[in-house]
């Protein structure tokens, strides 16, 4: 039986950016997906560096946030490291997050950034650890 998508909360850099949010793939991996415009170019006519680290960090978050089971668990970043490999001027791009290994407070995640032909722009890897609120949940 297949599994329940996860819904993801709403952030203002997801708001910000424009990015989505696809979790809805049944291997564990979170998909963020970006159409290039023009506020998301730096000054050379590329996508921003900082905008490509977002989406890998917010790709391998949300997979660490699913590898507890159906609803999200929230994470913070605790590490971000992140390796560019190619430009993208324009086009869809997608960052995809997998989990490495999940533990009971931290969980190790790459992801990895696409064009639409399949070139490798980006790959980031993260430490992310399970959020404790304020009642200790």
């Amino acid at each position: 039986m297949p599994r329940e998508t996860p819904v993801p909360p709403a952030s203002g850099a997801h708001e910000l950016i424009g990015y989505d949010i696809d979790l809805s793939g049944d291997d564990g991996r979170a998909r963020v997906v970006l159409d290039i415009a023009p506020q998301h170019l730096n000054r050379n006519g590329s996508l921003h560096g900082g905008i490509i680290a977002m989406m890998l960090d917010a790709s391998a978050g949300f997979a660490a946030s699913m590898a507890r089971g159906a609803d999200l668990t929230p994470v913070v970043t605790v590490a971000l490291n992140t390796q560019y490999l190619a430009a993208a001027m324009d086009g869809r791009v997608t960052a995809t997050g997998y989990v490495k290994r999940a533990g009971g407070a931290i969980c190790y995640a790459d992801a990895e950034l696409h064009d639409a032909t399949g070139t490798l722009l980006a790959t980031g890897n993260g430490v992310f650890k399970y959020w404790r609120g304020k009642d200790g949940t």
